[in-house]
């Protein structure tokens, strides 16, 4: 029988934080009334993450892993997650899962209030807060072209902690083209141009080691991926874009964990 969770995480040289996050997501799992399944994709990884993983194997029975010779990318990786998953609902993070495993709940219940997508999206946080100044100012002109060039009005597109709906969201998955960290950017803008609910939590980052990727280093590559977003994307019709529901951030009040009910055993 299938489960009604797949939890996808996409990984490359983790054998360091996965022992974390995993143990975050057995206990997590433990306590909840549905079935889950745990895949995570070792893009080629050259460190010790293949034999980290084949240990956790042994001890977590939900624990899926899929590998790749070769890197292949974040996105790529995530997209061969979510076509291998099982799950009614999906949920995508980041090596480091970057929230409290409780907030998973949050988003589910937003897929049971009607939305087809629920993203994690980050608070306004002041200069002195983040990683390094010039992370910060990459982050707001990013997402300020996100805006200008693909008109998307969400707040936080890169945010590795998303929710979605297996059915609907499928046949976008196996149409996306980026390899990279736009992989986001192009899923939601996806989903947003045919329709789709989509709603934002806000919530707290957790941090769980310090920022691996040095976002001004992607910023011209992830700028040509927006406007091939925009041109392939783009010429979908102008109208679904009046279906789109309304993207209002969720309140930050904790939601009850789904009821046995709402996923099979």
């Amino acid at each position: 029988m299938n489960p009604y969770l797949s939890i996808v995480i996409p990984a490359h040289n983790e054998a360091v934080i996965l022992p974390v996050t995993l143990e975050c997501l057995r206990a997590f799992l433990e306590e909840r009334p549905f079935t889950a399944e745990v895949i995570v994709i070792d893009d080629g990884s050259t460190d010790n993450t293949p034999a980290v993983l084949d240990e956790w194997r042994g001890s977590f029975e939900s624990l899926r892993v899929l590998r790749s010779s070769v890197n292949i990318g974040k996105g790529a990786s995530i997209r061969r997650g979510i076509l291998a998953s099982r799950g009614e609902c999906v949920f995508v993070s980041d090596a480091d899962l970057p929230g409290r495993p409780e907030d998973i709940v949050r988003l589910l219940e937003a897929l049971r209030d009607g939305a087809a997508v629920a993203i994690a999206s980050r608070r306004p946080a002041p200069m002195s807060s983040a990683p390094s100044a010039s992370r910060f100012v990459a982050s707001i002109v990013y997402r300020a072209l996100v805006r200008l060039i693909l008109n998307l009005p969400l707040r936080d597109t890169q945010c590795g902690f998303k929710a979605f709906v297996r059915e609907p969201l499928l046949p976008i998955a196996q149409e996306l083209r980026l390899r990279g960290f736009s992989f986001d950017v192009e899923f939601l803008y996806a989903a947003w141009k045919r329709g789709l609910a989509i709603r934002e939590i806000d919530f707290e980052v957790v941090e769980r080691r310090p920022t691996r990727h040095a976002i001004l280093l992607q910023s011209p590559r992830m700028l040509m991926d927006l406007l091939r977003i925009r041109m392939i994307a783009g010429r979908a019709s102008p109208s679904t874009r009046s279906q789109a529901a309304e993207l209002e951030p969720a309140p930050v009040k904790a939601e009850p964990a789904p009821s046995a009910s709402d996923g099979p055993r």
